[in-house]
């Protein structure tokens, strides 16, 4: 069986059985404990209202097990695993929404480029209650993702709540959702580069869409490497998108349970833009391999970082099939992953250089911690390891005030005038007008300033 190695979504798939792992609780209260399963099953069986499916109670067992340990553990059933391998394939028929649990909710993780979901305006952070009119409470991952995927042309009714508004009801159209990892285009001269997501496609794509550009405009100065809401997907292309920008020196470490359970990646001679500046935007829906990029890049001194703190997933999943696959698989927080600076990601994530939101109503929501979006919201998120924690709750530097062109992308702008800049941000054109800059230590709004 071919391996695969993943992160955010997804994660590396290993072919055999599970390793016996000795457990830290006495063996015997273990049995124990195993045996008290067996008579509570036996009791539901007997007892129980109406007749059950032992199968469909086991596999709930596992998936509550598992998920107890930390967001991103769980067990795969059959279909699921099919589906996470299908997926990070490229290619499958749904609306196009990476969800995740958060305690008893079902949020967005992000949309994907150009889905049903994305011209339908979900957000990252949009909680889904109910799908055709049936409430999601109790449902798991798996069960929700059952029930978004279906043959395309077929429609769904899936509400919505996010903060501050109605809950929103929207019907869905389930299409083939073919993953274009990578586009790009010219911005001036510039070149855009928008990665939404980290297959086995994405390598190839990123060099092809180079090569376009170069092609397209041999005077290039730079280029924008959009990842915003980017949930994130193979390990092994993050390293290589971060290694197309590199010549040299780290990129990422893995380190696990053990002290010597450490893993490093490098890069190799060969940076595909020639040196060039470039300016990596994030956002909070920017999760695992997006974070991995974003944060070789930065550490490296590669690359400026505009935009919003990243979502802050920094735990690598192990896929573990069980019997080749026939029962499913495990997917199992197995390590953290490290910046080459040596820091944790994870319930903190990467902080921008210059860090600008897409709206004024955005800059608000990120100034209430109660409603940040983020890996650190969970409660049951593994720890950092370092002791570090996120930034808690402030307003960003800039934002578009109720003036500006809300069809501007106001982030890509700034990240163009970095650009322009060489990256060096104390040359960065003042905001345009219509541009909210924001105190940091008062917390309120500074006068509008604009250029000359």
């Amino acid at each position: 069986m071919r391996k695969l190695l993943l992160v955010g979504c997804a994660a590396l798939v290993l072919g055999g059985s599970a390793a016996a792992v000795a457990s830290q609780t006495p063996r015997n209260e273990t049995f124990r404990m195993l045996e008290l399963f067996g008579d509570v099953m036996g009791i539901v069986e007997q007892v129980y209202v109406v007749p059950v499916d032992n199968k469909k109670l086991i596999e709930a067992a596992l998936s509550g097990m598992m998920t107890a340990l930390d967001p991103h553990s769980n067990y795969l059933a059959p279909k699921a695993y099919g589906d996470l391998r299908e997926r990070t394939e490229g290619q499958y028929s749904g609306v196009g929404l990476t969800i995740s649990a958060d305690g008893a909710l079902i949020k967005v993780v992000s949309p994907m480029d150009e889905s049903p979901s994305a011209r339908a305006g979900v957000q990252a952070g949009d909680v889904i209650s109910a799908i055709n009119g049936q409430s999601t409470a109790g449902m798991t991952v798996s069960d929700v993702s059952d029930k978004l995927r279906g043959a395309a042309g077929t429609s769904i009714k899936v509400t919505f709540l996010r903060d501050g508004e109605d809950p929103r009801e929207v019907e869905l159209t389930r299409e083939v959702i073919k993953v274009n990892s990578v586009t790009g285009r010219l911005e001036g001269d510039y070149g855009y580069l928008r990665i939404s997501t980290f297959n086995e496609n994405t390598e190839r794509e990123l060099h092809e869409t180079i090569a376009r550009l170069k092609s397209e405009k041999p005077g290039l100065k730079g280029y924008v490497l959009d990842l915003r809401n980017n949930g994130g997907g193979l390990l092994n292309a993050a390293v290589a998108v971060s290694d197309s920008f590199m010549e040299q020196g780290e990129i990422v470490s893995q380190r696990g349970r053990k002290p010597e359970d450490i893993e490093r990646w490098s890069a190799k001679a060969g940076d595909l833009t020639g040196g060039l500046p470039v300016v990596v935007l994030i956002n909070y829906g920017s999760a695992s391999a997006s974070e991995i990029v974003a944060g070789a890049l930065k550490d490296q001194e590669r690359a400026t970082i505009v935009g919003l703190t990243s979502f802050g997933k920094g735990s690598v999943q192990t896929v573990i099939p069980l019997r080749g696959g026939q029962d499913g698989a495990v997917s199992l927080t197995t390590a953290r992953y490290y910046t080459p600076s040596g820091r944790s990601i994870q319930k903190i994530g990467i902080e921008p250089d210059l860090e600008v939101a897409r709206s004024e109503a955005e800059a608000k929501v990120i100034s209430r911690s109660s409603f940040i979006y983020s890996e650190a919201a969970y409660a049951t998120a593994l720890d950092s390891s370092i002791g570090a924690e996120r930034r808690g709750p402030h307003t960003p530097h800039e934002a578009p005030g109720e003036g500006f062109d809300k069809d501007t992308d106001y982030q890509l702008q700034r990240a163009l005038d970095v650009l322009k800049a060489g990256g060096d941000l104390s040359k960065v054109a003042a905001p345009p007008e219509g541009i909210i800059v924001f105190d940091p230590e008062a917390e309120v709004p500074a006068k509008e300033e604009s250029t000359d």
